[in-house]
C-alpha cells in the first residue's frame, strides 16, 4: 500500500526538525503525527514543551511550533504493508523536499530521528540530494514507537530531554 505523510509542522522560528518515517496506519486513519495510543511521542513532548496528549491535535501542534520544534517525515511517500518500518520498501521510496524545508528554514540548528529507521531513510534517501547545503547536526533518539520496547518511555523521556534541553529552554 503507497503511504503519504502529512504537512511539516514547522514555523519560521524553528530551529530542531524531528523526523520520523511515515505515519502509521493508525496515524493516517486520524490524520495526526503518532496517533497510536501507546505511542510516547505525544507523551514525551508533554514533559518537554507542555504539548500534552490530552490536549486536542491543533494544540498540541503549536506547543510544538512555540517551542522551536518542526515536525515531519522522511518519505513523502512510500509502499509499506501496515505500519512497520522494516516493511518499507525502499526501491519505492521518494523523501520530502527538504532542500526547499531547510532553505525556507535556516533557524534549524538540529535534526533528530525518531528512530534509527528514520535515519536510515534520511541518510540514504535525502542527504545525497543536500550535500552542498550548510551542515546540520543529526542525532537519533529512541523511537517512541511501541515497537520499541527495549526501553521504558520514562528512559525514552530522559534521552529525549538531553538531546532537546537546550533547544527548548530545559
Amino acid at each position: 500500500m503507497k503511504s503519504f505523510s502529512f504537512d511539516a509542522v514547522e514555523s519560521p522560528e524553528a530551529r530542531v526538525l524531528i523526523l520520523g518515517t511515515l505515519p502509521s496506519v493508525k496515524s493516517l486513519a486520524a490524520s495526526e503525527y503518532y496517533a497510536h495510543p501507546r505511542n510516547s511521542f505525544w507523551w514525551i513532548m508533554g514533559e518537554l514543551v507542555g504539548a500534552t496528549p490530552d490536549l486536542s491535535y491543533a494544540d498540541r501542534l503549536e506547543k510544538l511550533r512555540k517551542s522551536g520544534i518542526a515536525l515531519w517525515d522522511v518519505c513523502r511517500a512510500a509502499e509499506r504493508a501496515g505500519s512497520s518500518d522494516a516493511e518499507i520498501r525502499m526501491e519505492t521510496v521518494e523523501p520530502n523536499d527538504f532542500r526547499a524545508f531547510l532553505g525556507a528554514h535556516p533557524r534549524i540548528e538540529l535534526i533528530c530521528f525518531n528512530g534509527q529507521p528514520a535515519e536510515k531513510l534520511f541518510r540514504r534517501k535525502a542527504s545525497p540530494l543536500l550535500v552542498d547545503l550548510r551542515p546540520i547536526p543529526h542525532r537519533v533518539l529512541d523511537s517512541t514507537s511501541p515497537a520499541c520496547a527495549r526501553i521504558t518511555r520514562e528512559e525514552k523521556l530522559a534521552r529525549w530531554h538531553a538531546a532537546l534541553a537546550s533547544f527548548i529552554g530545559g
